[in-house]
């Protein structure tokens, strides 16, 4: 009973991929989607696999099961026709782009304060900023808008998990204008701009490697934290927002000095100056993301969006230019998917999981190959230069006495070596030599 169960079931399945995806079964080799552009990075280009030049085994010769490339192809197919992917949201407006008048704006942040707990009141300096962003910053509105459709999902995800009002992704728009790599002068980074000190608070690691305020996922859930206790503290979403500017401290201090008020509006001249408008810059962007199409402001050019991509945790230490040489992906674009990795290195410790972000249609190939794919990681890395032997060891190396006609790059060739080892082993800061001069020398052949 079972196997004529299991044997109907992959007849339906065969059936299903010969019907409905004809097209792309057709082609056998990994498609890139043509809308997934990232800004002024390029279109994914398709790189040549490596050959046995860096490795014996031949990985242009990568295996991809056909059954589970169908799946994968039916599975892309259904999340490009659904809710998920917002290029599918209608950003034409009947209404004509005239001025916007105060009681117009008036009904609409009304509008807004109804939906969210957070208090958006009109008031004139409101109106001035968001009438001044209408004016001078409709280009870069709609840039961040673009990029919000791939960072806004997961945020929104995390914020729904910790009982956070969705509209707070409008946050990073404000802390770093959706740059994960962006850092201040003082010090913080990330898209949610961690200082060193609070994202350790947070769980967030920072090594020569890796920097974790630039993990998108890893420093999201961090602020929910953060964010989440600040409410716990101040019972107001504006206070939280105020305090995650300037600190709990600060907006304690305005409490006092406005008599005891907890409303926003009425202790914000007690604030920091930066503090003071940065919850109206708040309001101000959440207004253009909300009604930005009834003032002309469209996003540009889709980028790449969530629900495209997917992590695999990484078993053994991977270089992003072996990544580029096993599967076809630029490495802009690697760079883009996976910016907490300082030198392009993605390192494996005992007490940190360190994740690959990719692009959907390349995860399968990487799974399917990934023992292949880390034992040419490991060839790769035993090619590279050996430390140099031990200094103490007077048999490993001589001493060269300078005669007349040397020069660095004569005495280097001689002895297989470099003249950068040269000058590092000596501690030159020049390539001037006296004649008589000694040089340690750690000959490659004698």
């Amino acid at each position: 009973m079972q196997k004529s169960f299991l044997f109907l079931l992959i007849l339906f399945s065969v059936s299903l991929f010969s019907q409905s995806e004809k097209q792309l079964i057709l082609n056998d080799s990994i498609s890139i989607p043509k809308n997934l552009v990232i800004d002024s990075i390029p279109k994914m280009e398709t790189i040549q696999p490596i050959t046995e030049t860096y490795i014996n085994e031949d990985l242009s010769l990568l295996s991809d099961d056909y059954f589970t490339k169908q799946v994968d192809r039916l599975w892309f197919s259904a999340l490009a026709n659904s809710p998920l992917n917002l290029e599918e949201t209608n950003y034409v407006s009947t209404e004509n782009y005239s001025e916007l008048t105060t009681e117009v704006l008036k009904q609409r942040l009304a509008y807004l304060d109804s939906k969210t707990p957070f208090f958006v009141e009109y008031n004139e300096q409101l109106e001035r900023i968001i009438k001044s962003f209408i004016k001078n910053r409709k280009d870069k509105y709609a840039n961040l808008m673009a990029k919000s459709k791939y960072y806004f999902p997961l945020i929104e995800e995390q914020l729904a998990k910790y009982g956070i009002p969705l509209e707070m992704k409008y946050l990073v728009i404000i802390e770093s204008a959706l740059n994960p790599t962006a850092k201040s002068r003082v010090g913080a980074s990330g898209l949610w701009q961690f200082m060193y000190a609070t994202g350790l608070q947070f769980d967030l690691k920072v090594s020569s490697y890796v920097d974790e305020r630039h993990d998108v996922l890893k420093s999201t859930i961090a602020a929910c934290k953060f964010l989440k206790q600040l409410h716990t503290t101040f019972n107001d979403w504006d206070l939280a927002l105020a305090a995650y500017n300037s600190g709990p401290g600060n907006v304690n201090k305005a409490i006092r000095r406005s008599g005891g008020s907890r409303n926003y509006w009425n202790l914000r001249h007690h604030l920091p100056r930066e503090t003071a408008s940065y919850v109206p810059l708040f309001y101000a962007t959440m207004y253009l993301f909300e009604y930005g199409d009834l003032h002309g402001i469209t996003p540009t050019e889709t980028k790449i969006q969530y629900f495209q991509t997917d992590t695999i945790q990484v078993r053994k230490q991977l270089t992003f230019d072996q990544i580029t040489q096993a599967i076809p992906i630029n490495k802009n674009v690697l760079k883009f998917l996976n910016p907490q990795y300082k030198l392009e290195i993605i390192p494996v410790l005992k007490d940190r999981n360190y994740t690959l972000t990719l692009p959907s249609n390349l995860i399968g190939s990487f799974v399917q190959n990934e023992d292949r794919i880390y034992s040419f990681a490991i060839a790769d890395a035993a090619k590279r230069e050996k430390p140099l032997p031990k200094y103490t060891e007077l048999n490993n190396r001589i001493r060269y006495k300078v005669k007349s006609g040397d020069f660095l790059g004569k005495i280097a060739k001689r002895y297989g070596v470099s003249v950068a080892k040269l000058k590092r082993w000596n501690g030159l800061k020049s390539t001037n030599l006296k004649i008589g001069q000694r040089l340690t020398v750690y000959p490659r052949r004698l």
